[in-house]
């Protein structure tokens, strides 16, 4: 099993302060392919370039908060296992309380991400905003923010609320752009792989795995499989 994930992305995959790989999704993938009977191997990737990584072969799976709504007819998909919202982030002591507090602002996201999707598909808001910058990750619109060097990100919801509760001081509005589900994403036609993983990841929530997993990372339960 090779999974293919951004290694900037907390608290799904990250480098952590050992310098090995770890994050809800990595710890996953390796129960998953211990049920499966597979080695696993761990392969960061640059987010833009996931689906040619897909294609040739180099990684066989993308296993990291990814996306399935408005991606269905591109990949094979696993059964979701979480929601996530794409929100605005705003510093904890901004004035900004709802998306029209931000029209004529800065607004920074992730480049070919859902964050992307999800703006191109409110054209009202997007319209509505003075600038729109993208960045290769999110980690580095949320250290732009911090400095003031934008006046909102937008993002996974899940993403921006394991950063707060790591004492960086933003916060949430609470309107929301889009909904999603997260799954684990193969290439299009690859059943049996996806059969598998689908398979363990149903085990492994039976065994309430996933729901130890989501109380260690987000400190409440939000595991949707099987709803």
């Amino acid at each position: 099993l090779i999974v293919g994930f951004d290694q900037n992305f907390p608290p799904m995959g990250f480098v952590g302060e050992d310098g090995e790989f770890t994050g809800f999704d990595i710890e996953l993938a390796k129960l998953a392919a211990e049920k499966m009977g597979m080695d696993i191997k761990l392969q960061p990737v640059n987010w833009d370039s996931k689906d040619a990584e897909l294609e040739t072969g180099n990684i066989n799976c993308i296993w990291n908060g990814f996306t399935m709504t408005g991606r269905e007819g591109q990949y094979n998909f696993s059964k979701p296992y979480m929601k996530n919202r794409q929100v605005l982030v705003v510093l904890e002591d901004s004035e900004y309380q709802n998306l029209s507090d931000l029209a004529g602002k800065r607004v920074e996201l992730q480049q070919e991400s859902t964050s992307d999707n999800a703006l191109e598909a409110n054209k009202e808001f997007k319209d509505s905003l003075g600038e729109v910058t993208r960045v290769g990750e999110n980690m580095t619109a949320l250290n732009d923010l911090e400095v003031k060097a934008c006046d909102a990100v937008l993002m996974d919801e899940i993403v921006a609320r394991y950063n707060i509760s790591q004492g960086r001081k933003f916060r949430v509005i609470e309107e929301a752009l889009s909904e999603e589900d997260y799954a684990v994403g193969f290439k299009l036609g690859d059943d049996e792989l996806t059969a598998k993983v689908d398979k363990a990841l149903q085990e492994l929530n039976d065994e309430n795995k996933l729901q130890e997993l989501s109380i260690k990372y987000f400190a409440e339960d939000i595991i949707t499989l099987g709803e």
